[in-house]
């Protein structure tokens, strides 16, 4: 089984014009939602409950553990897992049944495409994503209910995360920088409004995250455009507040870090994945990207706030509460994106509110998730040797000599990171946080010794030269103490994201094709299947009293339950 070809399409760089919901291209359709006046299917109060039967948004529920209550399935009984069904989704417009609804705005048909994102499960509904693609499918045996595909302008095709359902309204991005609004029910479009400008060269592939009466969307570039976060309405698509992740105006918090206002405004930050929500705080809580230049940084001295950062902002006004950058001044696309892991526990005899992440550079973080007061820093990256030290901070700064050069610098770990998009899973039953650990090596050669730097992802030469090892790797999160590491066989190893479970399991694949069932005390293997290449993080859902274990291979989707 091979991955379908991705088809890229660019155009031509202008200076970046962000264009809002009030403010939206000719040929932007907006108008009412389909609210709550019909069949309510996923009343955005039900989000705030602990992962159970269904998975109502993008990481199960707001605190991005990825830990599922359901325990059918267990360490005693997972060797019994069996195939339940599969099925292959088809992209693009086609004939049959049922018929493909057909939207968009441009004139282009991308077809092809991988599963890459949280496939939604609402009342025995699975909605699934790929780049211009939703279907809505039967989560008993996997037949098509409905597929809804978009025409697009172009942009990048690279992926999908996932969608969002606000009562009886889906919602996803496009590539071309759109979020739409379906019907769930029966796929037809309710709206849709521009949300970035494809002229600056964005693309959209975040999952919309729903919360009370705001759509939380995020975008991405990989040129020199500024990053940011909105809020919509769900009902309209109106734009309710725009956050910018970089100074966009003289006097605006963190100029100070930049060189100029200049080099601030096209500084990138990009919003990349989905972040976490509090209900007690009401803070939205997500990461940002790298800055731009991405790879030369000669051009902007200085730490480049607020990109490799995490923020929390008031979901209702869009304001920062607080902040704490992860990677200052980065040089190697280290993404600070991973997902936020909401975790309660006791510090010093007292109850903490935290928030964790393992991030792509090789550390990890723990602050609180109140304040952003700093709790733990460590170095999980076995071989991690970018950083010469840690600052007033306790940030890892970045060491001169292992920025691109001429001759070159060796290190670890490579530009894709110690990990990546994929996420990390925290279970409250082992106190433990899981996530994968590359520990690689690559040459960074500097191609473009210009003083004012490089734009883009222009600049150096990148070759890989070899690894460690990778490992699953269990983190106690109020510390950063490495719990235990467990070797993966194969130099892929990895490579999908975790899930974990109240039946004492972790779930996994191990770069090899197998989806892996471990104990969540110790790691060990006690089930797996080969199944192919796996291209998103485990799920688990439940239909009339059956759990269900799905993952998704490029197109092709697998359920196993208990026989």
């Amino acid at each position: 089984m091979t991955l379908k070809t991705l088809v890229v399409v660019t155009s031509l760089l202008v200076a970046p014009v962000v264009l809002t919901a009030q403010n939206p291209r000719p040929g932007t359709k907006t108008g009412t939602g389909t609210g709550t006046g019909t069949r309510v299917i996923v009343d955005p109060a039900a989000l705030t409950k602990p992962l159970a039967d269904d998975w109502p948004t993008f990481a199960g529920d707001y605190t991005s553990r990825r830990y599922s209550t359901l325990k059918q399935i267990n360490t005693a009984n997972v060797k019994n897992l069996t195939l339940a069904w599969m099925t292959t989704v088809a992209t693009g417009p086609r004939g049959g049944l049922p018929p493909t609804i057909i939207g968009g705005v441009g004139t282009r048909e991308f077809t092809g495409g991988t599963i890459k994102g949280a496939v939604l499960q609402v009342g025995g509904i699975l909605y699934v994503t790929a780049p211009d693609n939703v279907w809505a499918l039967d989560a008993l045996d996997g037949r098509e209910i409905w597929h809804y595909f978009w025409k697009t302008r172009g942009a990048t095709h690279i992926g999908n995360r996932g969608a969002a359902i606000w009562y009886n309204s889906l919602l996803f991005e496009t590539p071309d920088n759109y979020l739409v609004s379906l019907d769930a029910k029966t796929g037809k479009e309710n709206w849709f409004v521009e949300i970035a400008d494809f002229d600056a060269q964005y693309f959209s592939t975040p999952a919309p995250i729903i919360v009370d009466n705001h759509v939380i969307v995020g975008t991405g570039n990989d040129l020199d455009g500024p990053g940011f976060l909105q809020a919509v309405d769900p009902e309209t698509g109106k734009l309710q507040w725009k956050f910018y992740t970089v100074p966009m105006n003289a006097g605006d918090p963190g100029l100070e870090t930049w060189p100029s206002l200049e080099a601030a405004k096209y500084g990138g930050g990009h919003t990349w994945m989905p972040g976490s929500y509090d209900p007690e705080t009401r803070l939205y809580i997500f990461g940002t990207g790298n800055p731009t230049p991405a790879y030369t940084g000669v051009g902007r001295p200085g730490d480049n706030l607020y990109t490799c950062a995490l923020v929390a902002l008031n979901v209702d006004t869009g304001k920062m509460a607080w902040y704490y950058q992860m990677s200052p001044h980065d040089t190697h696309d280290w993404d600070t994106v991973q997902n936020p892991m909401l975790i309660d526990a006791t510090l010093n005899g007292k109850p903490r509110k935290l928030v964790s992440v393992a991030a792509r550079n090789g550390y990890f973080f723990t602050v609180d998730r109140v304040t952003g007061e700093h709790i733990a820093t460590t170095k999980y990256g076995t071989h991690t040797n970018w950083s010469g030290g840690l600052n007033s901070k306790n940030a890892p700064m970045p060491a001169p000599e292992k920025e691109a050069v001429v001759p070159g610098a060796l290190v670890s770990p490579v530009e894709g990171g110690t990990t990546n998009w994929q996420p990390s899973a925290y279970s409250p039953d082992t106190g433990l946080v899981y996530v994968q650990e590359a520990n690689s090596f690559n040459m960074l050669y500097l191609t473009d010794p210009d003083p004012r730097g490089s734009m883009g992802l222009g600049g150096k030469l990148r070759v890989e030269v070899g690894s460690t090892g990778k490992f699953l790797t269990a983190i106690e999160p109020a510390t950063g103490k490495v719990a235990w590491r467990r070797p993966y066989a194969n130099s892929a190893g990895g490579g999908i994201g975790f899930l974990t479970t109240a039946g004492g399991l972790l779930f996994g694949g191990d770069g090899s094709g197998n989806l892996i069932a471990h104990d969540a005390k110790d790691g060990k293997p006690l089930w797996h299947t080969r199944v192919g290449n796996i291209s998103n993080a485990p799920q688990t859902y439940a239909i009339d009293g059956k759990q269900y274990l799905l993952v998704a291979t490029g197109d092709m989707l697998w359920a196993f339950n208990l026989y």
